[in-house]
């Protein structure tokens, strides 16, 4: 998509981000008649031009080609989509939506108001409905069923987790097509007539008595250009849209309280070929939910070596066999929170995070039970993610694995980030219920930032669901131009 000569544009109203909020955002607005301008910062790619989980992907659809990293003891990696759709066209398309006890719980500590599960799981219809949300219709992976097989040996819950897939007649879990934003809520929001501009970085909004009336930008090409409107709407994700509010001057409560889902993980070696490199398991086992869960990750010949580098000296060899490898890891519902700080002259936030000690010792018990599934799944050795870590062949090894396992060994990461502008009706909520920023008039959030804490689950479902609550009271209450 390209930009005007004149390097500016107006609108109506400004949709920052084309990922699960914005994409959704942009296309309700649109529909209800609204002029509407979507930016992305990343390019437009489509579904079929990379391979899912490689290399070529991480450098065309995530943020700095997938490494980053928040600040702590120990250092956390993360990543961020930075393409349109966001990280929809990079994740693994699982989905549940939020449980009912955190719900119950951010209605109770965080005020929100019109805050019904009724009318949430009204919109979690519609949501399943567009983006096709269903079971593989075939045969698992291999690497899912260990997952199960292991749970069902040890008598743990373990269920499948849909998807937003469509399948081929006669399809299996490798034939699906995600139902990413770009197949999905985006060509809706252009069938109305959104616009999309990818390319596209804004680099602070314009504040005037309160209220946002320009943003100014940065295209591919190192051009500037401005973008009027008369309501922006900011869907940047939980690192990216605190840090244009602060650069935009709109600090308070912003950026302070990052909430993520840390996770620790490992390889497991089987007799047999079990390694799909371009899909994810899709058993998760939730046993010890919601302070701990587990779960298949993507295993490709570098992931696989990536899980392995942190023992390479011992472990490395093991990627000669790398169909018979597959990464698994243990995520906690963490008590700890980060920042999210905008510095002068820097392109990126500084982003820091600190695991409390509960935290800590959940994630060396759920490498534990973790390596515990896997012998049970008929795993012949399992290769522990932190430097150091002995070789797992049967039970009596994992009293010596966690012995020797401590998190600041460990490669601890992260693909589920929120709450770094939290909605509520407290005081020291940035945002009100509707996502409103306060102390403006006219900028809203409208993504995973809004998020009062890490509901314990992948989070898509809840962003969806909150993004179109919101964006239809914003229709209910303003007045459409056109």
């Amino acid at each position: 998509m390209s930009w005007d000569d004149e390097t500016h544009e107006s609108a109506e109203v400004l949709v920052i981000g084309s990922g699960a909020g914005g994409a959704p955002t942009a296309a309700l607005a649109a529909e209800a008649g609204f002029d509407v301008l979507v930016v992305e910062e990343g390019p437009l790619v489509r579904q079929g031009d990379v391979v899912p989980f490689s290399l070529e992907q991480m450098d065309r659809q995530y943020r700095a080609g997938g490494v980053t990293a928040a600040l702590g003891l120990p250092s956390i990696a993360y990543t961020e989509g930075c393409c349109a759709g966001g990280g929809t066209e990079v994740n693994s398309g699982l989905y549940r939506r939020t449980p009912e006890d955190v719900l119950d719980r951010w209605r109770r500590d965080h005020g929100l108001v019109d805050f019904a599960t009724t009318d949430l799981d009204a919109i979690g219809d519609e949501v399943e409905a567009a983006l096709s949300v269903q079971p593989v219709p075939g045969a698992h992976t291999p690497a899912s069923e260990a997952l199960r097989r292991g749970a069902d040996l040890l008598g743990w819950r373990s269920d499948e987790i849909p998807r937003w897939m469509t399948y081929p007649a006669g399809g299996d879990a490798r034939s699906g097509r995600r139902q990413s934003m770009t197949e999905t809520y985006l060509p809706r929001a252009t069938a109305a007539e959104a616009r999309l501009r990818t390319g596209c970085r804004v680099d602070r909004l314009v504040i005037e008595r309160g209220r946002a009336v320009r943003a100014l930008v940065t295209l591919a090409d190192g051009r500037r250009g401005t973008v009027d409107f008369a309501h922006v709407i900011v869907c940047g994700g939980a690192i990216q849209s605190p840090a244009l509010l602060q650069r935009s001057g709109l600090r308070r409560h912003v950026g302070r309280t990052l909430a993520i889902h840390p996770t620790v993980k490992l390889t497991a070696r089987f007799a047999d070929d079990v390694n799909v490199p371009d899909d994810v398991p899709v058993h998760q086992v939730k046993e010890f939910s919601p302070g701990l869960s587990f779960g298949g990750s993507a295993s490709n010949p570098g992931l696989a070596a990536l899980a392995l580098s942190d023992s390479w000296d011992r472990f490395g060899t093991a990627i000669e066999q790398w169909r018979h490898l597959a990464v698994y890891y243990a995520a906690i519902t963490s008590e700890g929170r980060g920042w999210v700080l905008a510095l002068p002259g820097m392109r990126d936030p500084l982003v820091t995070y600190r695991l409390t000690r509960r935290d800590r010792a959940l994630l060396s018990r759920g490498l534990a039970r973790l390596a515990l599934l896997m012998l049970e799944a008929g795993a012949t050795e399992v290769y522990p993610s932190f430097r150091g870590a002995p070789v797992v062949r049967q039970r009596r090894d994992l009293a010596t694995m966690q012995a020797q396992f401590a998190v600041s060994k460990a490669s601890v990461m992260s693909v589920h980030l929120c709450s770094t502008v939290p909605f509520g009706e407290g005081r020291r909520a940035p945002a009100d219920s509707f996502g409103v920023l306060r102390g403006t008039t006219n900028v809203r959030v409208n993504d995973a930032s809004l998020l009062p804490d890490a509901p314990g689950v992948n989070p898509q479902a809840t962003v969806m669901a909150v993004a179109i609550r919101n964006v239809r009271r914003f229709i209910e209450t303003t007045k459409c131009r056109g």
